[in-house]
């Protein structure tokens, strides 16, 4: 953690201490492409990361209970439909169904105790439309 500004346009998440090593995850809402969806954030090897919760095999969300997104050895994230794995910290496919697949990153920062999320060309927060083609 370091001690900085967040950078225009980044929206808080949640508090740095609701996040433990390998433990729960924590949803936020998001819009993904124009449509609803969620993201969600985890700490691992000691740092933030967050990713569209959406598997990279089937478009479903990852977590079998609320902000579940680890495998029980808490090495892995978990597709609870199918049991796809994913390195947390690159989202690369590790096993499973998702073959070479990855799961979308969203930029995260952590200032002064609080987890930020950067909105992308992407994923944006909710109620932002993407620009339409004739624009």
């Amino acid at each position: 953690m370091h001690s900085a500004t967040p950078a225009d346009g980044a929206i808080p998440i949640c508090a740095s201490e609701v996040l433990t090593e390998g433990g729960k995850g924590w949803r936020f809402p998001v819009s993904a492409g124009g449509t609803p969806s969620t993201g969600f954030a985890v700490r691992y090897d000691g740092r933030v990361v967050a990713y569209l919760n959406r598997c990279a095999h089937v478009p479903i969300e990852l977590d079998w209970n609320e902000g579940e997104f680890f495998e029980s050895s808490g090495l892995y994230l978990m597709c609870s439909t199918h049991g796809a794995l994913y390195e947390p910290d690159s989202g690369r496919c590790a096993g499973g169904p998702c073959r070479n697949g990855r799961l979308r990153p969203i930029s995260v920062l952590e200032v002064d105790g609080q987890i930020f999320w950067q909105p992308d060309d992407y994923v944006k927060p909710l109620g932002v439309q993407p620009p339409s083609l004739n624009e």
